[in-house]
């Protein structure tokens, strides 16, 4: 039987902030851009939560859900240090860890023989020494599984450890909301909704060959979910799909022409990121616009290079699905698989 933890630091850059400025530490906070700029927020900490903020969320919406947060512009370099510190701790436990982002990681320690195998107490070292030495909580869950590891480190946060032991996975399974389950989104939930299917246990009574009918190959998935299974390894190295980047303006473009005139720093900023990864093979380009009525729409391409000219017409042609004025912009390229990288790297 396998052992996963899944650690998630709790609001971590609000954190490290709130670590580095006690005086943050019980009034609404967030990472955002300034009052007089538009963007979206990164974090928020608990007390911001409160109000109802979180993460993705509009600032001027947070601004008038809590007109006294307090906007922090953010220092990723800082954030990067203590996330490789944290790092640090989740590698001396198992070489077998999977980042997900800056601020969570999976960890399979099904072979670690420290800590007489327990799991549980691995995890409880885990979180002693992150918080001792980075100044950070850290919520843990354990599974037999990457989703239901997931699961449990949000159950009890902030600060939280929750195991799920093999002998308790059907039960906890059971009462689990579907909205729960790793890859059901707003849209899957809704459809569940509809057919009456609230947790697991109701999914349990549609039959496989239904699920396939009303959701395709993620019906099989489904079908799995509800009953605890999930195979997917710890992947040591995850494998980049696409690399890009983006802008929120301050004053919406309001047609094509200036939008066309933003494309070439982006196309500048996405050449010096390509340049510091290497160069690397390139499967084809997108272009993501967000309107100012927040709609969002992206354009890709396939087997096209990462020129001017090619950003340029893919742009056109996004503009024009709504012809409205544009608040974000954003350019990236899409890379091939792995498999097929190695075989280009191969000699003649």
């Amino acid at each position: 039987m396998r052992k996963i933890l899944h650690a998630d630091c709790d609001c971590f850059y609000a954190a490290v902030e709130m670590r580095d400025d006690p005086r943050l530490r019980d009034i609404p906070i967030a990472i955002g851009r300034s009052r007089e700029h538009r963007g979206v927020i990164a974090t928020c900490n608990y007390p911001a939560r409160a109000y109802g903020i979180h993460s993705a969320m509009p600032t001027a919406r947070a601004l008038q859900l809590c007109p006294h947060l307090t906007l922090l512009p953010g220092d990723f370099d800082k954030y990067r240090e203590v996330s490789r510190q944290i790092q640090a701790v989740f590698h001396e436990l198992t070489p077998l860890v999977e980042p997900l982002s800056l601020d969570e990681a999976y960890l399979d320690v099904s072979e670690v023989t420290r800590f007489e195998g327990s799991a549980t107490w691995m995890a409880e070292w885990l979180k002693r020494e992150c918080l001792a030495r980075t100044g950070i909580t850290v919520s843990v869950g354990v599974a037999p599984a990457k989703f239901l590891a997931k699961v449990a480190s949000d159950w009890d946060k902030p600060d939280g450890l929750t195991v799920i032991p093999p002998e308790r996975v059907e039960a906890f399974v059971a009462r689990l909301p579907v909205n729960k389950l790793h890859g059901v989104g707003p849209a899957t939930g809704a459809r569940l909704e509809a057919l009456g299917i609230h947790d697991c246990s109701d999914l349990r009574r549609l039959p496989l060959e239904r699920l396939v009918n009303e959701f395709g190959k993620f019906g099989h998935r489904l079908y799995e979910l509800a009953r605890g299974v999930d195979e997917r390894p710890v992947k040591v190295e995850r494998e980049r799909k696409s690399v890009s980047v983006e802008t929120t303006f301050d004053r919406d473009l309001p047609d094509l022409a200036q939008a066309r005139e933003a494309l070439a720093p982006l196309h500048e900023r996405l050449r010096a990121r390509l340049q510091r990864q290497g160069s690397p093979a390139i499967a084809g380009i997108f272009v993501k616009v967000r309107f100012d009525d927040f709609s969002l729409t992206t354009l890709e391409s396939r087997g096209q290079a990462a020129e001017p000219d090619n950003f340029e017409r893919l742009l056109a042609q996004a503009w024009a699905r709504a012809e409205r004025p544009v608040r974000l912009l954003g350019v990236g390229v899409r890379l091939p698989p792995e498999a097929a990288r190695q075989q280009l790297s191969l000699p003649l």
